[in-house]
């Protein structure tokens, strides 16, 4: 049975399996947190070129997380070494940033989450590296076209899987692979919460969506099948059949009417072209 609790300012939470549902203070702590996110992925569209390293692209991220009164919350998150997630062509996640060099047409997913006042702004994009091949370009508008089919159901009364079962519909007309290992999650004070957001499911299953709850939608569409394969490194995800995929994330919160967007781009650059 689904468990859901109110939290109160400032008071202290754990993962504990419950869903949070937060008030007012909490959706402003949010909605910082999810700006400064935004403007760090705005920023990227300026240095995101062939011949950037992706270390160079993370050390961008750490900075302006840094100047902006956060910290990366992926800095020493279980090992991982790095202030964002690179992640390029058929690598689905958690890439690690470093001394690869991005390529004349290739496509890479940047995922941020500055630590603001104790609240995490997770969000990613897709970013095309120089003159993208159309199937990749296509790929990436319907990523960024599930992202916003799933949100579209984000709405109190709603269950969970209406979520996911819009998303899969969408992606899989075209033929295209859902990944099911990774998801979404709860999101807040804590970094990854309940619930687990799956991106393929059967509509009116699930948690019921009340006002007050933060989480994630972050769909991986593959190119190919939604196979996943783990590289050694232990954080690296890659499609099982190498085909490209891709990825958008929004941190949202349910409010009495429908949902709210913390993470949307204030300059209006939430998907390319940019």
């Amino acid at each position: 049975m689904t468990q859901y609790q109110t939290v109160a300012d400032n008071e202290t939470v754990l993962r504990d399996g419950t869903i949070k549902l937060h008030g007012p203070a909490a959706f402003e702590g949010m909605r910082k947190a999810g700006r400064l996110a935004a403007e760090i992925l705005d920023e990227l569209v300026n240095h995101v070129r062939p011949g950037v390293t992706t270390g160079a692209l993370d050390d961008i991220v750490r900075q302006m997380t840094l100047d902006g009164g956060a910290v990366p919350a992926t800095l020493g998150y279980r090992g991982f070494s790095h202030s964002c997630c690179t992640s390029i062509n058929n690598v689905i996640c958690h890439g690690i940033p470093g001394d690869r060099v991005l390529k004349d047409g290739e496509i890479v997913n940047i995922d941020v989450t500055p630590l603001l006042d104790g609240w995490h702004g997770d969000s990613s994009r897709m970013y095309l590296v120089g003159d993208v091949p159309l199937k990749a370009r296509r790929l990436v508008e319907v990523t960024y076209e599930c992202l916003m089919i799933g949100i579209d159901k984000a709405k109190p009364g709603a269950r969970l899987g209406d979520i996911g079962a819009a998303i899969q519909q969408h992606a899989e007309s075209f033929r295209y692979g859902v990944v099911r290992e990774f998801c979404g999650h709860g999101v807040g004070r804590l970094f990854h919460d309940a619930p687990e957001v799956v991106h393929a499911a059967r509509a009116g299953t699930g948690p019921e969506l009340r006002p007050g709850m933060f989480f994630t939608i972050e769909p991986m569409i593959n190119l190919g099948k939604p196979g996943v394969k783990m590289l050694d490194d232990g954080w690296t995800a890659v499609t099982r059949d190498r085909s490209l995929s891709a990825q958008f994330e929004h941190s949202i919160g349910i409010t009495e009417t429908g949902c709210e967007i913390f993470t949307a781009s204030p300059k209006g650059l939430d998907k390319p072209p940019y």
